[in-house]
């Protein structure tokens, strides 16, 4: 019983230090995956990351209605187990249906790819990802990528840099470059303009996180 308490305790303290430093209005949306194991990679990276949510567009209806049904699956991996508790994750059947609901919201979509797609195409550091007050990032799968229909209902296609041989990274690597740089900016826009006074004031910085000088 007491240690049951003592967990309670230190989760709520934990949830409650990374509250102001969440990134709030910041979707990841995972289009049309083939591997729930890579699913599962890129929930841990928004969660570790501060991103609010993760939408994914299942229209073979592979994933479970209850999410949290994926915990109980052997193909999610062990360390994406806890990612998957402590996540908000909603499912669409179509990449149209995604994107009438975000837009609904008022939410604008930015697609990552590892080439030159739609009519504004630009490099991960090049973005300013604060002019958006509500922004969803798409993310391909790993065998087909992003879809044109992603491409022309988004406002611009993201990619990053690339030096060696090798031309593209794997949804879980991507997933993470891209939404630690989106993530960043978004955190210190609010930082400086947003949680002035005492929302997201700490004497002490939780590790890791650097606080930028206001």
């Amino acid at each position: 019983m007491e240690e049951e308490k003592r967990v309670r305790h230190s989760v709520r303290k934990r949830a409650n230090e990374i509250k102001s430093f969440r990134c709030k209005h910041l979707i990841a949306v995972i289009e049309n995956p083939t591997d729930i194991k890579n699913i599962g990679t890129v929930i841990r990276n928004v969660n570790a990351l501060g991103v609010e949510k993760v939408y994914v567009v299942d229209p073979r209806r592979s994933l479970p209605d209850d999410w949290q049904d994926l915990r109980d699956r052997k193909s999610v991996s062990k360390t994406s187990v806890s990612a998957v508790k402590w996540t908000f994750v909603k499912r669409f059947d179509s990449t149209n249906e995604c994107f009438d609901y975000l837009e609904r919201k008022g939410f604008k979509s930015i697609v990552t790819s590892p080439h030159v797609k739609g009519k504004t195409s630009i490099f991960l550091h090049e973005g300013d990802y604060t002019i958006y007050h509500k922004l969803a990032v798409w993310f391909g799968s790993e065998a087909i990528g992003i879809s044109e229909l992603a491409v022309e209902r988004s406002e611009l296609c993201v990619s990053i840099p690339m030096f060696g041989m090798i031309e593209s990274l794997n949804l879980g690597t991507s997933s993470g470059i891209v939404l630690y740089e989106i993530a960043r900016q978004r955190r210190i826009y609010q930082s400086k303009y947003r949680l002035r006074g005492k929302r997201g004031h700490r004497a002490v910085p939780l590790p890791t996180v650097i606080l930028p000088q206001i």
